[in-house]
């Protein structure tokens, strides 16, 4: 039915697609509105966006007549649909603080492009945040394997079984409730925040070859670790990596600006 499928093209998504849109010219912002409904005008503009959103981009001037009228009914009973929605105050609650937060995003989006737009970051900005963002890599990687198990009595009888010469591999194998037993515990290489901070700990503490001589809790269970490899890391070169560094400077940007925004507003919190 073709009112559900007007339905299903929610206000938050005319919001949302709002960001992606060119401004109108100011003769047209300044038209008489499509529409009235319940004495609420349906501008020119949303009527514009809505034709894009609902045609894949199209614009008024590339739909017929026709088309164009069956587009405009559809806005018509969505505005229609809303208003009976606010009546029965269904934007109470959780969906008007989702509608709220929908149309506030949208906003800062906006900001942010119009902060941001056709201001490209120096070179000396995109080299300090490159050179920030490698002091900020670990400079090591470990390859270690595992054994998980959901109780810390099972963990140290995996470790009495270490201790007497067992195989790591394959008790792994044998008792480990972790995907990575069918390799017999083998969790390949990763970088220490990879893991929950407990495992992660713990391993950082071992040397080469050694399994922690007691059981390491963490929120998945019970682990006893074995450092296999460690290898220093390499930071990708700057110029693989620049063009990517550009909107991680516009947005350090963006948020310092938000910050200074901030201050200057009479902002009242309760928490």
């Amino acid at each position: 039915m073709r009112y559900m499928q007007v339905l299903a093209i929610s206000f938050f998504g005319l919001l949302l697609a709002s960001g992606c849109t060119k401004a109108e010219t100011p003769e047209v912002a300044a038209a008489k509105p499509v529409a009235v409904v319940n004495g609420t005008p349906i501008s020119r503009d949303v009527w514009t966006l809505y034709i894009k959103t609902r045609h894949g981009g199209k614009a008024p001037g590339d739909l017929t007549a026709e088309q164009q009228s069956e587009t405009l009914e559809e806005l018509i009973g969505m505005y229609a649909g809303a208003q009976e929605a606010e009546k029965q105050k269904l934007d109470d609650g959780e969906p008007g603080a989702r509608l709220e937060l929908v149309r506030s995003s949208a906003l800062a989006e906006m900001l942010f492009t119009k902060f941001t737009g056709g201001v490209e970051p120096t070179e000396e900005e995109l080299k300090a945040e490159y050179d920030a963002r490698v002091a900020d890599l670990p400079k090591a990687e470990y390859r270690a394997r595992h054994i998980l198990v959901d109780d810390e009595a099972k963990a140290k009888d995996m470790i009495a079984q270490l201790d007497k010469g067992g195989s790591f591999e394959k008790l792994a194998t044998d008792n480990s409730k972790d995907g990575s037993s069918t390799e017999g515990g083998d969790l390949g290489w990763f970088s220490p925040a990879q893991m929950v901070k407990p495992f992660s700990d713990a391993l950082q503490q071992l040397e080469v070859g050694k399994y922690t001589a007691t059981p390491v809790k963490s929120e998945f269970g019970w682990h006893v670790i074995k450092l296999e490899e460690t290898r220093a890391t390499t930071p990708p070169p700057y110029d693989a990596v620049k063009a990517q560094i550009g909107p991680m400077v516009n947005q350090k940007k963006f948020e310092a600006h938000l910050k200074e925004l901030v201050k200057a507003a009479k902002v009242e919190r309760a928490l």
